[in-house]
């Protein structure tokens, strides 16, 4: 099969008009298809039913019984848990309620409001405040800093993580950037892990800010789909080794282990960071669901617990990733059209369009019954400079929908394609006249 750029305007218009029955067939079967979110399936809801079965122990002690006030950093057993899942110290970290994401927001709060200590300047009172945004990334990271009116800048992805020749110039000498978003493992959407050296490089860069912080959102630490475990070098240590062991926030949460809307997050951080924010918590709350606490620690136990809990999820939704990588081959490989990641975790693939046709492939998807993320949501303020990055989430629609969805979702890029060459080449008869 050619490639599009060696056919004539004959045969791009043959073919165009192929791909439009095509979608006009789609149109008529009335699809109510939907890739937006990065969402489980029932049948990984289903796995973790029994932590509703979990009966909670009734200590004699009022002081460990967990149906009653206390304990603001989260009970012992799930402390050691999450101490585990993200390398730290129980002592490093707080137990939230079901959202890493909630978290994130309010300990951006906290330090708008506070600063990062008592020594630090509120950022509510830093003008120009900025915070650096690998990209493609998460859209509801970007979310938090625009609601907080902080300045974004893209900084690229490479394949190690983001470019920190990028990272280290803006920060060295510009102390209103504050912070850096990272997403370490299986990045969203990328599915990039960061390198040992973009860790380094972290934790020892030269900041202008003394209250400069890394949002570590971890939220994929064990989120594997094959059997290999692929490494992530510890950013506390690092940090540590490098004396900067307040600089990073990490996040992470149980959402995609057991429910989504019912789970259970945690934060770590140095031990002046915890002390500093558990002061703010102290005010703002008596604490989170200690029964969801005990049921999550009770139900997954350890890590090695969680680590086969999630072998089971990797068995649900490791074919729906090889459908979508196999029918984008398939569809696409010869047409060299578009480019996607081969992730081996994580929840997307990711996928580059043409310049200039992701907003015209997603609206064209929807027209016919697909719902896609928006193009532009994986960069700040929704605006991809390319106009060419498409997240998909292959996760939540059963297997015969997925498949439907792919092949629809590969008609419209070769449609919105075959429209870009077809307008080059009736460019170039005009130049030529």
């Amino acid at each position: 099969m050619a490639y599009y750029s060696q056919f004539s305007k004959e045969s791009l218009d043959a073919l165009r008009l192929e791909l439009e029955q095509q979608l006009k067939r789609y149109e008529s079967e009335n699809h109510d298809l939907n890739m937006a979110r990065g969402k489980p399936c029932s049948d990984q809801l289903d796995l973790s039913n029994a932590l509703l079965d979990i009966k909670i122990p009734l200590e004699k002690n009022p002081n460990d019984d967990f149906r009653n006030y206390g304990t603001l950093d989260g009970i012992p057993q799930t402390k050691q848990l999450f101490a585990e899942l993200l390398e730290v110290d129980p002592s490093e970290i707080i137990i939230g309620g079901n959202s890493s994401l909630n978290m994130m927001y309010s300990t951006l709060a906290k330090v708008m409001l506070f600063g990062t200590s008592e020594e630090e300047t509120p950022w509510c009172h830093i003008k120009d405040l900025k915070f650096l945004c690998p990209v493609p990334g998460y859209d509801r990271h970007f979310a938090i800093c625009q609601k907080f009116g902080m300045e974004m800048i893209n900084i690229d992805m490479t394949d190690e993580g983001p470019d920190m020749d990028q990272v280290e110039a803006l920060v060295a000498n510009d102390p209103t950037i504050k912070g850096i978003w990272c997403v370490p493992k299986f990045s969203n959407p990328t599915g990039i892990t960061y390198s040992d050296r973009v860790v380094e490089r972290l934790a020892k860069m030269k900041t202008a800010a003394t209250d400069f912080r890394i949002i570590w959102d971890n939220a994929y630490v064990v989120h594997e789909l094959y059997n290999d475990t692929e490494p992530l070098m510890n950013i506390m240590e690092a940090c540590k080794a490098a004396g900067t062991q307040d600089r990073p926030y990490l996040f992470t949460s149980m959402s995609k282990v057991t429910f989504a809307g019912a789970s259970v997050a945690a934060m770590a951080a140095s031990k002046n960071n915890i002390d500093f924010i558990l002061g703010i918590m102290g005010v703002q709350t008596i604490g989170s669901d200690k029964i969801n606490q005990y049921r999550h620690s009770a139900f997954l136990k350890d890590l090695q617990g969680v680590k086969n809990h999630m072998k089971k999820h990797a068995q649900i939704i490791k074919p729906k990733f090889d459908l979508v990588l196999k029918i984008l081959d398939e569809k696409l490989t010869d047409r060299q059209i578009a480019t996607w990641s081969v992730p081996r975790g994580g929840y997307f693939i990711n996928l580059d369009v043409m310049d200039g046709c992701a907003k015209e492939v997603v609206e064209m998807a929807e027209s016919v019954g697909l719902k896609l993320t928006p193009a532009g949501a994986t960069y700040p303020y929704g605006k991809d400079p390319f106009d060419r990055n498409i997240r998909i989430a292959p996760t939540f629609p059963p297997m015969d929908e997925l498949e439907k969805a792919i092949e629809i979702l590969c008609v419209c890029i070769e449609l919105v394609s075959i429209h870009k060459y077809i307008e080059r080449l009736d460019h170039q008869e005009e130049m030529a006249q």
